[in-house]
């Protein structure tokens, strides 16, 4: 009993020890912080918008002059390893705005618009992957990443295989001291670095924006290609970012939502694992989400906002899973409403309401969802003509018509990365060939669902949606498959088929690798069409495999009625 308790108390103080150095260290990184900055009346270095002035959606050209946060508006075709010249497309702060386009290795800034093994590259598709500096400890991260694996690996195997029990007076303490490291360690984090240049540029410029005028920032900004939802939280930011102190910690703020949503999804995962398989399975699988480098690299390194649109999805899913189709209804729409990728999941919505076969709960649906978007769009409306919204989504939606825009999946393995779209892959285009797929991916979500007769599959079609869409689809981003970390572990929770643990696990995996590389690691020749990396091609291969094993695990379960090693609640 003595060991027992004496081992009790040694965990409790390793966690107090842990939560205290992750405090002082956020403490001691934000007194020390030193942005490289981002000054409101200094060049941004924006996304590259193609040739039209700042045409919303649309990230490959000329950006236009007068843009909130950007005094001088030249454009800036971002590329990585220009290591010398006055006005360095790669340093962050760059006050004075010159155009430059110099490819790797061209130390005398001469302005170039030829890439490197690759002509037929549109204008302005370099990207910016920010100063070499950040670079530095890239290689710790991944060491990290393999530490992380390895214990989790272990504690699966205590916890989960071996059973081992956990004092249940502790789980509170337990959880907190997790979401509590989890938060400060990301405010540590986020300190480390600026995060991705014109990402950040533009969120500033957005932020100060939306914080002058909320009603004309569509009017305004001319840049944004965001739909509305996110711009709220941008005003609040760029509000607050007035206050004396905040003033020189801008980065941080736009950061801080997604470290806040990070741990709200975590924390969604350790009391639903908790309440449907075990308290073990809650703490384990919940440190799993939270302390992977996964999703701290996204939102506290990269500083985009995957994390808060992960959020949606997740409570939008876990409320069709309760049965709240209306409540859901509304989540959703939010997450349309915050970024276009959402639409992507609505099919599973109208699973549910199909499966239903209710006239009035449709009805009320719609309601809700037409109600929310009115309720979010309107307040940016005035002046502007009552088609704006659709124009915005249209162009967004366009605004890569690529096959594969650095995510590595199907077609960038067919080494199809920033293919036009419209080129021809075996008789058909390959957005022809991307449509296919997402019709294809969808019908097969469809049967599964009906097949289920409950909603307890929400979050495995939702991973299916995801996963296929991202592996099969054109268009996609290194940072689109970020939902299915969340995604796989809840589908395992509700499912409790471990080999769901093993797709977590390999999505992690691939996340991991394919936001890394483009972050860290990525050049010139990463642009090029027709280009091949052994990481990128293994990732995409990888991917490949993966959506297909998720294909099996759910045709087992629904059509064989195979669960493998079946966790039974606690």
């Amino acid at each position: 009993m003595e060991k027992t308790f004496s081992k009790q108390s040694l965990f409790k103080i390793i966690l107090i020890f842990l939560m205290a150095l992750s405090l002082l260290l956020s403490i001691y990184s934000i007194k020390n912080y030193k942005s490289s900055s981002f000054p409101q009346n200094t060049t941004g270095q924006f996304r590259n918008f193609n040739g039209q002035n700042g045409q919303p959606g649309n990230r490959n050209g000329s950006i236009q002059k007068g843009q909130p946060g950007n005094a001088s508006g030249s454009a800036k075709n971002r590329q990585s390893g220009n290591t010398n010249s006055g006005a360095q497309n790669h340093q962050f702060g760059n006050a004075n705005g010159a155009a430059q386009n110099s490819q790797p290795g061209n130390t005398n800034g001469a302005t170039q618009n030829r890439q490197p093994g690759n002509t037929n590259q549109p204008a302005g598709q370099n990207m910016q992957f920010g100063s070499s500096s950040k670079s530095k400890f890239a290689p710790l991260l991944t060491v990290y990443f393999a530490a992380f694996l390895i214990v989790c690996a272990y504690l699966y195997h205590i916890f989960i295989r071996k059973k081992r029990k956990i004092n249940l007076k502790d789980i509170g303490f337990i959880i907190f001291s997790m979401l509590f490291i989890g938060f400060f360690s990301r405010i540590a984090l986020s300190t480390l670095m600026e995060g991705y240049g014109g990402d950040i540029r533009l969120f500033q410029s957005w932020a100060s924006s939306a914080a002058n005028s909320l009603s004309q920032f569509y009017v305004n900004t001319k840049s944004s290609d965001y739909p509305p939802l996110y711009i709220y939280i941008l005003a609040l930011i760029g509000k607050a970012s007035s206050i004396g102190f905040l003033q020189s910690h801008y980065v941080l703020l736009l950061k801080l939502p997604s470290i806040i949503a990070d741990c709200t999804t975590a924390y969604f995962i350790f009391k639903l694992a908790q309440k449907h398989i075990s308290p073990a399975a809650g703490i384990i699988l919940g440190s799993f989400y939270i302390f992977n480098p996964a999703i701290f690299m996204d939102s506290a390194l990269w500083g985009q906002v995957d994390s808060f649109f992960t959020l949606f999805i997740v409570i939008s899913l876990f409320l069709l899973s309760e049965g709240k189709i209306v409540l859901s209804s509304v989540f959703f729409t939010c997450s349309v409403l915050m970024k276009p990728q959402g639409i992507i999941f609505l099919p599973v919505l109208f699973f549910e309401i199909i499966r239903k076969r209710n006239v009035k709960i449709f009805i009320k649906a719609a309601v809700s969802a037409l109600a929310t978007a009115i309720i979010v769009i309107l307040p940016f409306s005035a002046g502007q003509n009552w088609l704006w919204i659709f124009k915005l989504y249209a162009g967004t939606i366009s605004e890569y018509p690529y096959a594969s825009v650095n995510g590595f999946n199907f077609f960038n393995l067919m080494g199809a990365n920033y293919e036009k779209n419209t080129n021809i892959f075996f008789i058909f285009s390959y957005k022809i060939w991307g449509m296919a797929a997402i019709t294809a991916i969808t019908a097969f979500s469809l049967v599964i669902y009906m097949k289920f007769k409950n909603n307890k599959c929400a979050f495995s079609c939702a991973l299916v949606q995801i996963a296929g869409v991202f592996t099969f689809s054109v268009g996609m981003h290194e940072r689109y498959l970020f939902p299915a970390a969340a995604l796989s572990i809840l589908a395992f929770i509700y499912l409790k088929d471990k080999r769901l643990l093993i797709l977590s696990a390999g999505y992690a995996v691939t996340i991991y690798g394919n936001i890394y590389y483009v972050l860290f690691r990525a050049s010139g020749s990463m642009m090029n069409s027709n280009s091949h990396s052994l990481v990128g091609d293994g990732i995409s291969l990888l991917n490949i495999i993966l959506f297909f094993y998720l294909a099996k695990i759910l045709v087992d379960i629904t059509f064989k009625g195979k669960t493998v090693n079946c966790l039974k609640s606690q």
